[in-house]
């Protein structure tokens, strides 16, 4: 895994890290992992088989033997297409109480790694660059303040034909981000040598512009 160029992207909930990592993805033709999506993907198998978040022990069980494809932006769960469904605000919540189980993220520490596959990969996460990947080439912290995460998120949903509370998804937001940097394992935080990248004010082609600004400059030095 050491001699593939990993470039990792962490960062708090519905800061837009996900949308930036894969478009750096595409244009250098590295592999990608949304590394959120398997912390979903459990929290929507234990709600289906009827087991509580927070039992440890039975949803890292659950979480190394998961059935699950990622097959382009499509992702499939014991073959049901659950692309739509692992998005939704419930499951969201389910992904960082699960994620914030030491044995369930060991349980995912191996499927992350072997995501890392030439010609390389983009990562995306909370803990990409602290605990997955520590030697990865380069390392960002792509965030954003909460306000304009909701706001953001808003727009997603009212997309898809919800009607969102601005107020209520901030609070989550908050409680979110605040669940993740006190967790005991992996906690969110920008390691030291991660780059930051604040995109309160900053739209998407600029965040991605300058992740691969900065993949110039780490190749070049």
């Amino acid at each position: 895994m050491s001699f593939v160029p990993v470039i990792t992207i962490d960062g708090p909930s519905a800061s837009g890290k996900g949308t930036v990592a894969q478009r750096v993805a595409a244009a250098l033709g590295f592999h990608y992992l949304d590394s959120g999506a398997l912390y979903r993907l459990t929290a929507l198998a234990a709600e289906r088989r009827g087991l509580r978040w927070r039992d440890e022990l039975e949803v890292a069980q659950l979480a190394g033997d998961l059935d699950v494809v990622f097959d382009g932006a499509a992702v499939l769960l014991e073959g049901d297409n659950v692309t739509e469904a692992i998005r939704s605000e419930t499951v969201g919540i389910g992904a960082s109480i699960v994620a914030a189980l030491p044995a369930v993220r060991s349980a995912l520490l191996a499927r992350q790694h072997a995501f890392a596959e030439v010609p390389g990969l983009v990562a995306d996460g909370r803990d990409m660059g602290s605990v997955v990947f520590p030697d990865a080439r380069l390392k960002v912290f792509l965030t954003a303040s909460a306000e304009a995460r909701a706001e953001r998120r808003c727009k997603q949903l009212s997309a898809a034909g919800e009607q969102p509370d601005l107020a209520a998804i901030t609070a989550d937001l908050e409680s979110r981000d605040e669940r993740d940097r006190s967790r005991a394992v992996a906690p969110l935080q920008q390691w030291p040598d991660a780059l930051l990248l604040d995109t309160t004010n900053m739209g998407i082609d600029e965040a991605v512009e300058q992740v691969l600004r900065w993949w110039k400059d780490v190749l070049s030095a």
